[in-house]
């Protein structure tokens, strides 16, 4: 009887310990558009934004673009752009980079996407690009939603 006792403790441990892992695997498996600002470079038109983006939401997107805002140093909106990233295919990574004209990078504090102003693909809705967006940045730039 006492091994029994045992036998049933160590595997609902087991089980215990296996629904606790559940969580971190399903949130991997989510549909999500990860966007990372992975760098900002001088460049001879003003300020160089990369950025690393990753389709994960299990289709196509024919078309993504993001109105972003632009914060100087002071935290005060300097200006409001359209970036397009064009065609994201699923399951793909891909770097693009944008020249934004007479920016000064060391004077760029934040940058925030404000709304996807284009999100079209088979299968995929128009809220999809904001609602299932991940950033990340590389930077000293604070970037996000």
């Amino acid at each position: 009887m006492k091994s029994l006792t045992t036998s049933l403790r160590l595997l609902t441990s087991a089980l215990a310990m296996s629904l606790a892992t559940v969580p971190a695997w399903a949130e991997q498996s989510a549909p999500v558009l990860t966007l990372e600002l992975n760098a900002a470079q001088p460049s001879g038109k003003g300020c160089r934004l990369t950025f690393l983006v990753n389709n994960n939401l299990g289709a196509d997107l024919s078309k993504a673009a993001f109105e972003i805002a632009l914060f100087n140093e002071a935290g005060v909106v300097d200006r409001l752009t359209v970036l397009d990233f064009k065609d994201l295919p699923a399951g793909k990574t891909k770097v693009t980079r944008f020249d934004l004209a007479g920016t000064d990078c060391a004077k760029v504090s934040r940058v925030l996407i404000n709304s996807a102003t284009e999100c079209t693909g088979t299968g995929v809705e128009p809220a999809a690009c904001m609602r299932k967006l991940k950033t990340d940045t590389k930077t000293g730039i604070a970037f996000g939603v």
